[in-house]
Order: C-alpha cells, then structure tokens, then sequence
C-alpha cells in the first residue's frame, strides 16, 4: 500500500492539536470612509495573520466600540474628506482615537487616519501654501529617531512610497517624527508605544491604484501630482520595498505574547 496514505491524517491532527494551543487572535477593527472602499492590502495581511477584519465605517452610522479590549488592533484608513471637516461622524472618530491612546491599543492611522491622529493631540492638518499636492510615488527620508526605532523594531523603511493627498500634517506635542518628505515634511510619527500615523498609502493594490488614478484623474493634474501611467510604472520599481516594510511592520506592530507550541504527550 502506498504509505502517502498514512501522512496526510496525521498532519491534520498535528494541526489541529497546534491550534487547540494557539489562544484565537482578537480582530482588528477597520475603520472606512467611502460605501466601496476596502482594507486592501492591509486587510489581507492581517487576513494571512489569523486576524479577523471587523469592518465599521461610522461615516454611514455604524458605532465605533467604547473599548479595545475585544480587539487586538484599529486602523483608520484615508478618504477623500478632511480631519479639518465640521461633520459629526469625523469629530467621533477624532475623539475616539482617545480610547486606543488612554487603554495603549495598537492604532494605525494612513492618510486621513494620521491628520484625525494628529487633531486628537492637538496638531494642525493645513494644505500646502501653494496648493501642491502629493500624488503618485514620493521619496521618504528616516529621521534620526526613525532609523533607530526601524532599528529596535526590525523593519527598513522604503526609500519610495505611494501617496494619495493634498493636506499634510505637523507633529504634535506626545509624538516624535519618524519620516519625513517634500512638500508635507512631516510623514511618519509615533504616539507612544503602538500609536502610528503615516501619511502613505502601504495598503494600495495596483486595482486600487487604477481605479483611484480614473476615479480621482483630476487629482492627478495638481501641481506637484504625478500623471497615472508614472504611477502604474513605479508600481514596479519601488513596491517590492513596500511590501517588505509592510509585512515587517505589521508584524511589530501587533506582536502576540509568546505561547508555547510544545505538544503535550
């Protein structure tokens, strides 16, 4: 008899033994501002990490929870409002932000999630003076304090990256600049321990790019913004070193306690 037929039962109750061991991850919550936008691939990084997306966009009334207790992580994504707009639902989610700094939950805000970050301590969110705009792929540079938590925290930063805005933000006061750029210098910072605010678009899919660049065309003729076709050819150059942060820094940013894998006998 062919002994193939031994081997594969006998993984899966290995496997199944790992996971009875393996304490379930808590999900992530997702915070979204436009009906069809997606965690891209933020979402499915978390996804290939065990993490559950639990999606809420209170844009269109559903609540944020009052803890993060049930949940290993938040991450507020872009939209094309402001964290300078009047509306109800962007002053909820500034002041939220509150409940992931006062219980040390890991937060990451990208784009709009960086300036609603950057108005709950007390920054400014302001567009450039000459109404440039930041759109297509962008050199980032490490500040001092930058290189040193790449360092600790065992991620490189891409020397390139992908961004999508017309407003910028400074570091407030309790945050330290981790990258900065061109015409927004500021780019990158860290509130604390697991608090993050990047101004970049790490979670772009080159679908997501396409449509944004038809989409928002008009976006693409700003001054300082980059036509479609540089974006679609820096996909290949400078996303493998995306890629490469990306995965580095989610799994920094939401490191699980060490459990032991040891089988019991």
């Amino acid at each position: 008899m062919n002994d193939q037929s031994f081997r594969f039962p006998t993984r899966r109750r290995l496997r199944t033994r790992l996971d009875r061991l393996t304490p379930p991850r808590k999900p992530v919550l997702i915070v979204l501002h436009q009906e069809h936008s997606t965690a891209g691939r933020v979402g499915r990084l978390l996804a290939e990490r065990g993490y559950a997306l639990d999606i809420r966009k209170p844009r269109f009334g559903e609540p944020l929870p009052q803890t993060m207790q049930e949940h290993a992580g938040a991450v507020i994504f872009g939209g094309p409002m402001s964290a300078n707009d009047p509306d109800d639902f962007v002053k909820a989610e500034i002041d939220w932000i509150g409940v992931c700094l006062k219980e040390k939950a890991a937060f990451l805000g990208i784009c709009l999630g960086a300036q609603m970050l950057t108005r709950h301590l007390g920054g400014t969110v302001y567009t450039h003076p000459q109404g440039r705009a930041e759109i297509g792929y962008y050199q980032l540079a490490q500040t001092e304090a930058g290189r040193s938590h790449a360092q600790d925290a065992g991620f490189a930063w891409p020397g390139t990256v992908y961004q999508w805005h017309r407003e910028g933000f400074d570091c407030p006061n309790g945050a330290e600049c981790l990258a900065t750029g061109g015409d927004f210098p500021v780019q990158a910072i860290r509130a604390g321990d697991n608090a993050y605010g990047i101004q970049f678009h790490p979670e772009v899919t080159p679908a997501m790019m396409c449509r944004w660049s038809v989409r928002g065309h008009e976006r693409t003729l700003m001054p300082g913004a980059q036509l479609r076709q540089q974006h679609l050819d820096g996909w290949y150059q400078y996303d493998p070193a995306i890629r490469s942060w990306l995965d580095a820094f989610l799994d920094h940013w939401l490191q699980q306690p060490a459990t032991s894998t040891e089988l019991i006998a």
